[in-house]
């Protein structure tokens, strides 16, 4: 029996003692030493591969739905950002672009995620719009989701065929004031926001004007090259291709400021028509029940990449701008002040399904 009234004795100094008690009679105590370092490092692997604590995150890849297919605005930035959290987290950050149906698909799916800050959205206005132009909507639109981080502000521009005999935004109010119900005008289906930004131009035009429904806005881009459709408002990262190309002409930013990405091109309030404001978002959205904490780390190394200065030059390359300075809760009563404007816009227009 050994001596048990060492008990402030180290677990290393105890097993010393074990071993030199226990096993003396039998094994030289030069043996000693050697066993004891054998003990240990038969431990080692075990130690090495204990399992992530808890509250460490992330442990697997996380997944980004995108509501919309590649190359659009929202799956855009997704990738960008996407590439950033890969490297710093040192895990894949995969896109799963869900469209159709205006949205509904992908939307409806981030719904039903589980709530672990493995699969997150990025959204924008077809979100909100999506579910205000549906009776019976397949998910809520703010209710189902909290916010994690605005990650960029989307300008809108307004672009004509340049079959029109106009090359400025004050040339084309005079033209389309003058010939009520003559002109059309594309968007990406009803209810869509390039729909609902359109809409609010005419009226604050005081014109009526046909609407034009596309699936995809490669089809529209061809009819108004040709002249059969007379205008549209888009987001400047889709149309940017266009109007560069020299295809269609860009006569103003639907913002109070000009976009850096087109310096000679107005802004709307230039032009005389502040009314017709409409700019476009996307952010970073998890589902309800998420961990406060998760979310609050997702913020907080989300709004680490943006401020990048070579990611926010690739922003403003597209004619978007990353918002580093926001809140969790910030994005979400931006949303929450979007709905109630696409309310209004759908309300007052009556603009219905079809």
């Amino acid at each position: 029996m050994f001596n048990t009234r060492s008990s402030n004795a180290t677990p290393v100094s105890s097993l010393k003692n074990h071993l030199s008690v226990t096993l003396s009679v039998r094994i030289p105590k030069r043996w000693i030493g050697g066993l004891f370092a054998a003990a240990w490092f038969c431990t080692a692997p075990c130690l090495a591969t204990t399992p992530p604590l808890p509250n460490e995150f992330p442990v697997k890849p996380i997944r980004i739905i995108v509501a919309s297919s590649v190359g659009a605005a929202d799956d855009f930035f997704a990738r960008l950002l996407a590439d950033e959290l890969e490297t710093l987290y040192q895990r894949r950050v995969l896109i799963e672009n869900r469209p159709g149906a205006g949205g509904l698909i992908g939307n409806a799916r981030m719904s039903k995620a589980q709530a672990d800050g493995y699969t997150l959205g990025m959204v924008g206005v077809t979100r909100l719009i999506s579910e205000l132009m549906r009776e019976e909507p397949p998910y809520r639109a703010l209710g189902d989701i909290v916010g994690v981080a605005h990650v960029a502000s989307i300008t809108n521009v307004l672009a004509v065929t340049r079959a029109l005999p106009v090359s400025t935004a004050r040339e084309f109010v005079t033209y389309a004031r003058v010939r009520p119900g003559e002109l059309n005008y594309a968007s990406l289906g009803i209810g869509s926001a390039s729909h609902l930004a359109a809409e609010v131009f005419s009226r604050a035009l005081g014109i009526d004007a046909v609407h034009v429904p596309f699936r995809v806005a490669s089809d529209s881009f061809v009819e108004m090259a040709l002249g059969r459709v007379h205008y549209a408002i888009y987001t400047l990262p889709a149309a940017l291709g266009p109007v560069r190309e020299g295809r269609l002409r860009a006569l103003a930013v639907m913002t109070p400021q000009r976009s850096p990405t087109l310096p000679n091109v107005p802004a709307i309030t230039e032009v005389g028509l502040p009314e017709a404001q409409f700019d476009s978002w996307c952010g970073i959205v998890a589902p309800t029940g998420t961990p406060r904490r998760i979310v609050e780390q997702l913020h907080s190394d989300i709004m680490r990449v943006l401020r990048k200065s070579a990611l926010r030059a690739r922003f403003v390359n597209q004619g978007a701008e990353s918002t580093p300075d926001t809140t969790p809760d910030g994005f979400m009563r931006h949303m929450q002040g979007e709905y109630l404007r696409f309310q209004s816009i759908i309300r007052v227009g009556g603009i219905r399904p079809e």
